[in-house]
């Protein structure tokens, strides 16, 4: 499968021009023979959380998802994006007062929805204002042959989180992001950690630019299962292609049966006595 991810600075609340950015680089990618376009967190409204619940009204959203499957439609080519969504309510639909979720969406080239995802882990102090923690664990579907499942920026850098995608038979792993400048580390060695230690194919599309109070330092990036750079981008807008290969992670989870060996009941007997032994005032030593 070939992936294109755009890495582009979003304009906060001008999702006309935002979606024009996002129209373009899905025919681009669509010419260049790819079968999805991996986009950023909350790409089409930018990335502004306090600003986004003041001042977008969530009776847009169903619109603005519309656009987004007219885009994949007229370009034909699949489609991952982001938007806030109402809890409870992946349309969004108007409901005041209710809470709101970061959600990502992948659409096939027919605009019809594969799979919803909404993030668990929020970051920092405005995401946790603006947005409310999601808990249902990351779905998989079958797309163009693959297991695929949505994690969204903070997720990913929990080991649990891309492990419990990959115990469901995710073979691939999309990923839209926010990632400030100055956490190199993350696209850089974390990524390909968890794509190495989970054995699937990690795709992670960043903003770049400055967007409201935000600076985003690029630097998006797809992992092969046995944690190869497949591709990396650099601190400004580009779109990245990458050929992601299922049978490298038939073989990889058949050499080095990280999956099939995992002791999860006694992982959790371990995470049981952590409370056991503090409540007791033990140390690790003890």
């Amino acid at each position: 499968m070939l992936l294109s991810v755009l890495q582009a600075n979003a304009a906060v609340l001008d999702v006309e021009a935002n979606l024009r950015t996002l129209d373009d680089a899905a025919g681009q990618a669509a010419k260049a023979g790819a079968d999805l376009l991996l986009t950023p967190e909350l790409f089409p409204v930018g990335y502004a959380p306090l600003r986004l619940r003041s001042e977008l009204d969530p009776a847009n959203l169903p619109a603005i998802r519309a656009q987004l499957a007219d885009i994949a439609r007229r370009n034909g080519i699949a489609l991952v994006y982001s938007l806030p969504s109402v809890a409870g309510s992946e349309s969004g639909a108007s409901a005041p007062g209710r809470d709101w979720h970061i959600s990502a969406t992948l659409i096939d080239a027919t605009g019809a929805e594969l799979l919803n995802y909404a993030k668990v882990h929020l970051f920092g102090g405005e995401e946790r204002q603006a947005f409310v923690a999601a808990a249902e664990p990351p779905a998989v579907v079958t797309f163009k042959g693959v297991r695929t499942a949505l994690l969204i920026c903070y997720d990913i850098e929990f080991p649990e989180a891309a492990r419990a995608a990959a115990a469901r038979g995710a073979e691939l792993l999309l990923v839209p992001t926010a990632l400030s400048a100055g956490f190199d580390a993350v696209p850089q060695v974390l990524i390909r950690a968890r794509a190495l230690e989970s054995q699937l194919n990690v795709a992670y599309a960043n903003h770049c630019g400055i967007e409201d109070a935000y600076t985003f330092g690029g630097g998006s990036v797809v992992a092969g299962p046995d944690g190869a750079l497949l591709a990396a981008g650099s601190d400004g807008p580009e779109l990245l292609f990458a050929q992601v290969r299922m049978e490298a992670v038939r073989a990889a989870r058949e050499e080095v049966p990280y999956l099939r060996e995992r002791r999860a009941e006694l992982y959790r007997e371990w995470e049981g006595r952590l409370g056991k032994d503090a409540a007791a005032g033990k140390t690790s030593g003890a």
